[in-house]
């Protein structure tokens, strides 16, 4: 029976703390594989900001590279439109035979408005929940049942990336050097300097 992970999400960028969550959860709970599925258009956030999908895409083929447990999958993107956890995890369901156990990976921040979810219960028939620590945000009770992995160290976000590009900063080890090589190459997050290294 394979176990597979979901991990969703703008990734705009991917930085080192996605990549630490999926190897840690691959780990802890011994997936066969994490995949990677960045959003076309999240239906939660604002477009400002947000480089395009090919480039977002691109960025996370870039860093999940060399890593056999990890996948990248364009489902969201080719689908077009606002991207719901329901539509992916249906098309997860179909993707695999059906003794395959899905695993959908959140931070801990989104436990509250879990219930609010498009058409959450059909989504619990599908996947078991797995959160896991985000920085600044405390565990807090659900009455949806999770599994939660705590993930030591991680202390970034994809806003605090892009507020230091913008500001001329320095980013090495925040993400991986190809993504960082491929966002001063195409002068991601308006900034009009090459990026500090």
């Amino acid at each position: 029976m394979k176990r597979i992970g979901i991990l969703g999400g703008t990734f705009n960028p991917i930085h080192v703390g996605h990549l630490t969550i999926a190897e840690m959860v691959h780990e802890q709970l011994k997936l066969d594989k994490v995949v990677f599925v960045p959003s076309n258009l999240p239906p939660h956030k604002s477009s400002i900001n947000v480089a395009s999908t090919q480039d977002r895409y691109h960025m996370v083929c870039l860093a999940a590279r060399g890593n056999p447990h990890f996948a990248v999958s364009d489902y969201e993107i080719k689908k077009g439109g606002k991207s719901y956890s329901v539509e992916t995890v249906n098309y997860f369901r179909d993707c695999y035979p059906k003794d395959t156990k899905l695993f959908f990976i959140i931070g801990n921040d989104l436990l509250p408005t879990l219930r609010a979810w498009k058409r959450i219960d059909e989504i619990l028939e599908v996947v078991s929940f797995v959160t896991v620590n985000r920085p600044g945000f405390k565990e807090e009770k659900s009455r949806i049942k999770v599994k939660t992995i705590t993930v030591p160290g991680l202390q970034t976000s994809s806003s605090y990336v892009r507020m230091r590009i913008t500001a001329g900063k320095t980013v090495k080890y925040l993400v991986p050097e190809n993504v960082l090589s491929y966002i001063d190459k195409k002068r991601l997050y308006k900034t009009n300097q090459s990026i500090k290294v």
